[in-house]
């Protein structure tokens, strides 16, 4: 592997790191591919459209959020010509993240043209918290010999609006055709299963699925809730990396281990770089991504705010060797909770224009630090209201998984004392600190204000349970049982030994100029 060679391993020890890798990502690495980086809408959305209108066979298309706009209108449209002509065209969404942005009207238009529709993990009465997990993936395969894996969702916002001056939103994508392709459609099968009957995925291939159309190796990452596949992954780079660790991510909010795996790499000389918002789609969560800054900066890990409408790519590039591209971002909602889809490509000179990308946005963001004697970290003026664009309305279960996860650990931090509360996390304590006074004044002045609320949950809970019960019941008397949900299985890693890609050389990174957010 590309970024264990370049950490100093080889031989026996290269094996068996290999094999590590394989088990703590869940995927085996595939040689023989061919892959594109594809920068924000303007590349992503003609190479989508440009595959759905030659697609033969099959198109297989999960989103989580699809927006009946403009945008949405047009993939609706160049789908349904496609199923019109005989194509098997099969669309995954997710319930919560289109409950607000597409109409019953959108769906209806689709199934109606031949598109078999479904919907992931509605809401169920006798399911109460099972709605938490989404998914999250955004991925389109058609035919079997292409793949899209990125973060762009399907709305107005990712293209911007000229005309009003707002810009388009800042993500990333990749095009990929070679033998990894077949594992995109395995990840559409599981998430497609768990709605309905299962899909038939050597249908969705072609003859030439398999054969190789290029030297670069990767790793389709397809997370499943509570698998982890991908923090592990993300531990061992963080852990692995020698020279060079460059991240952008949405909505980070990273847990107490991840960070310290990256404050231990930056103390060991890594040049750890963490490139994020800074204007975000909701801007409540802004001071709570900001409170999570100090450990980092007192590490020396270098910390930017982009400056345009919103950065939602989600990206890693290390040592010039390894990178990843896809949906997850670096939050426990991502790791834990959703179905999630990356792409970790080891290829040189793939890592090396992922890096020479990371620097050209560095141009376009400002730097954020510590200054004076007290340490003090100051806010960065947000951008005007005009150019933010348009807010994230219902959104991703990320963002508000996000910002409760920073939250919490300020809160707990301020109650534990387990460590050092900054002068910045001050408004979010004080915040949480009005609620529980609030809520002990509405118990005490009006009772039946909390005790009404309190009642109806639990019936609900109780009810919800009694349910399951019934149908569990009734499952017995006729003889069956429930199929358990089908796991992304991990194909056996081959025998030989993967080849070890050289290293890039270290590009100059600019030294942008720091500034006092």
């Amino acid at each position: 592997m590309a970024i264990v060679k370049s950490a100093g391993i080889s031989g026996r020890q290269h094996g068996l790191a290999e094999q590590v890798f394989s088990r703590a990502a869940g995927a085996p690495l595939v040689p023989g591919n061919d892959v594109k980086l594809l920068r924000d809408a303007r590349e992503n959305y003609p190479a989508w459209l440009r595959a759905i209108q030659q697609a033969e066979r099959s198109i297989l298309f999960e989103n989580y959020i699809i927006e009946d706009d403009e945008v949405g209108r047009g993939f609706a449209e160049a789908l349904a010509v496609r199923a019109r002509d005989g194509v098997q065209v099969r669309v995954l969404y997710d319930w919560l993240g289109c409950l607000g942005p597409a109409s019953h009207h959108y769906w209806r238009s689709l199934r109606d043209a031949g598109v078999e529709v479904r919907c992931f993990n509605p809401f169920q009465f006798d399911r109460p918290l099972a709605w938490l997990g989404r998914n999250h993936r955004k991925t389109l395969t058609v035919d079997g010999e292409v793949g899209f894996v990125s973060g762009l969702c399907v709305s107005h916002k990712w293209v911007g609006d000229a005309r009003k001056g707002v810009a388009p939103w800042r993500d990333t994508g990749l095009e990929i055709r070679g033998p990894a392709v077949a594992d995109l459609v395995r990840a559409f099968a599981q998430g497609w299963s768990t709605v309905g009957p299962p899909l038939d995925e050597e249908g969705c291939l072609s003859a030439r699925a398999s054969t190789p159309m290029g030297d670069v190796s990767l790793r389709v990452v397809a997370g499943v809730p509570w698998s982890a596949g991908l923090f592990r992954v993300d531990q061992l780079i963080a852990s692995l990396a020698r020279k060079r660790l460059w991240l952008t991510d949405a909505y980070f909010v990273g847990t107490a281990t991840y960070v310290q795996a990256l404050r231990a790499a930056s103390r060991d000389g890594v040049d750890v770089r963490l490139l994020v918002p800074g204007s975000s789609d909701i801007p409540a969560l802004r001071p709570l991504t900001q409170a999570g800054y100090r450990p980092l900066l007192e590490a020396g890990i270098r910390v930017y705010e982009w400056n345009g409408t919103m950065l939602h790519a989600k990206t890693a590039v290390a040592d010039g060797t390894w990178a990843r591209v896809g949906s997850s971002n670096l939050n426990p909602a991502s790791w834990l909770g959703n179905s999630e889809i990356d792409v970790a490509v080891e290829n040189a000179p793939f890592a090396q224009c992922m890096e020479d990308m990371y620097l050209q946005d560095l141009e376009h963001a400002t730097e954020v630090v510590l200054s004076g004697k007290a340490r003090r970290l100051r806010a960065a003026s947000p951008l005007p209201r005009s150019q933010r664009g348009a807010p994230g309305g219902r959104g991703s279960m990320s963002r508000a998984a996000a910002g409760a996860v920073r939250l919490g650990n300020t809160v707990g931090a301020a109650v534990t004392n387990h460590r050092e509360l900054g002068r910045t996390e001050s408004k979010v304590v004080f915040g949480a600190g009005v609620v529980p006074l609030v809520l002990a004044g509405v118990a005490l002045y009006w009772p039946h204000a909390v005790a009404v609320p309190v009642a109806l949950i639990c019936a609900w809970a109780g009810i919800a349970l009694w349910s399951r019960a019934v149908r569990l019941r009734r499952q017995e008397a006729r003889g069956t049982e429930p199929l358990p949900l089908p796991e992304h299985e991990v194909p056996p890693l081959p025998a030989a030994e993967p080849r070890a890609l050289p290293e890039a050389p270290a590009p100059r990174a600019p030294e942008a100029g720091p500034h006092q957010p």
